[in-house]
């Protein structure tokens, strides 16, 4: 018998649960003691109005496992162990969520998201690279 079908919102609780999620500042923190790599997945129109995190790695969402598999053939030079702590930005918080589980189903055990994303990267008065005018 398989599982009952689950709404988006009970998948998050459920996915969040075992993510150690990441405010703000701690994330600015972590990435520039160079303890984390903030991994932003926010398509290009969102990047393009807003701004970037300064030395966040861009990639797509839907590139995302392929580049992060250590072992994986297409992976970033920066995924280099699944020890690799990654902090995933999305726009708010959500999909980031999701990403970060996806990740740590591929065995990065301490990949985990940003709460409220890129909005409340940038609510924090946090370093934001203009978007190109």
């Amino acid at each position: 018998m398989s599982e009952r079908p689950v709404g988006i919102d009970e998948l998050l609780d459920r996915v969040r649960e075992g993510l150690d999620r990441v405010e703000a500042r701690e994330a600015h923190d972590a990435a520039r003691a160079g303890e984390a790599l903030l991994v932003d997945i926010r398509y290009a129109a969102l990047r393009e109005r807003d701004g970037l995190i300064p030395g966040a790695l861009v990639v797509e969402r839907n590139e995302l496992e392929w580049r992060f598999d250590p072992q994986g053939s297409h992976r970033a030079p920066e995924a280099t162990s699944h020890d690799l702590r990654v902090v995933v930005v999305c726009n708010e918080g959500y999909a980031s969520s999701l990403a970060a589980a996806s990740l740590r189903q591929l065995g990065l055990h301490r990949a985990t998201d940003l709460v409220g994303g890129f909005q409340a990267w940038r609510a924090n008065g946090l370093p934001v690279v203009p978007p190109a005018a």
